[in-house]
């Protein structure tokens, strides 16, 4: 029979990577939630964000998670610009062309990656990379228990701005109404390109929480985006309860089915609840009536 002290272990191992895997959706709820686009460059994003803390690390040595001022704020600038300046001009309001161009921008940043830093996996290494923390009977990884607390926190406070604040309120009528948020003078553009620019944002925050136990590469960003857009399903379009809850669950079941079924088949469980939630219930756990 399984250990239970096992189980429990895996559990919490997938709570921790789940939280992480939460934030990634978050992002790209967020930008379908307002902008109703699929952005197929979310993943390429989260790759160029994994460099820049490992470059960050690698060349003027600050700490991933000191770096975290640093790599969101970039990574915000990035995506008010790329939604500004090349997806909203190129797309000419159609989403067709907008899902074009942003594969368009993936193909480009993991081809510039090549490029620069050709195929070769890259890892940092910090001083607490091999601590651990002892949760009941289970021993966990310390950079897995800073990425849980600070992807929960990063979480509260992105659901705090749409809740409480001016512009979250703009992003809610926005993503409602967009021609009656015009009509009550609301900048609509604008609202499109913060709300990609925070997007790209909550990319930034999980590369610092993930870099310190993860590798990054040129493709590092393809089975991220495929399990996020699998969360994004999951939890319901454009709901944040729902990605977050679906992350965390999406965490425990491939860590759980990494336990039973090896390394190699646990994201096994991960499409077929995606292929499930489609099938038995489309609009997700917590998306709403069409």
């Amino acid at each position: 029979m399984l250990d239970s002290t096992i189980l429990f272990s895996s559990v919490l191992n997938g709570l921790t990577t789940g939280a992480v895997y939460a934030l990634i959706a978050l992002g790209l709820t967020l930008i379908y939630g307002v902008l109703h686009i699929i952005n197929f460059a979310h993943g390429a994003a989260l790759m160029v964000a994994l460099y820049a803390v490992y470059l960050l690390k690698d060349r003027l040595g600050i700490d991933p998670y000191a770096a975290l001022p640093l790599v969101v704020a970039g990574m915000f600038a990035l995506g008010y610009g790329l939604q500004w300046l090349v997806i909203n001009r190129a797309g000419n309001g159609k989403d067709e062309n907008i899902l074009l161009v942003t594969l368009g921008l993936a193909i480009v940043l993991e081809n510039l990656a090549l490029v620069w830093f050709k195929s070769d996996t890259r890892t940092i290494d910090t001083s607490y990379a091999l601590s651990t923390v002892a949760i009941g009977p289970a021993m966990i990884a310390l950079p897995k228990v800073i990425a849980f607390c600070g992807a929960l926190a990063v979480a509260a406070i992105l659901f705090w701005v749409i809740r409480s604040t001016d512009l979250g309120r703009a992003i809610r009528a926005v993503a409602h109404e967009k021609q009656g948020a015009r009509l009550m003078g609301i900048d609509v553009e604008k609202v499109y390109a913060l709300s990609f620019g925070i997007g790209m944002a909550c990319l930034g925050a999980a590369a610092c929480f993930l870099l310190p136990a993860y590798y990054v590469n040129p493709q590092v960003g393809s089975g991220f985006v495929l399990i996020a857009f699998t969360i994004v399903v999951l939890g319901g379009m454009g709901s944040f309860g729902g990605a977050l809850v679906g992350g965390l669950l999406i965490g425990v079941v491939e860590s759980v089915g990494g336990l039973f079924l090896g390394d190699s088949l646990g994201q096994m469980g991960i499409f077929a609840i995606f292929i499930a939630v489609l099938l038995f219930r489309p609009r997700g756990l917590f998306g709403a009536r069409g």
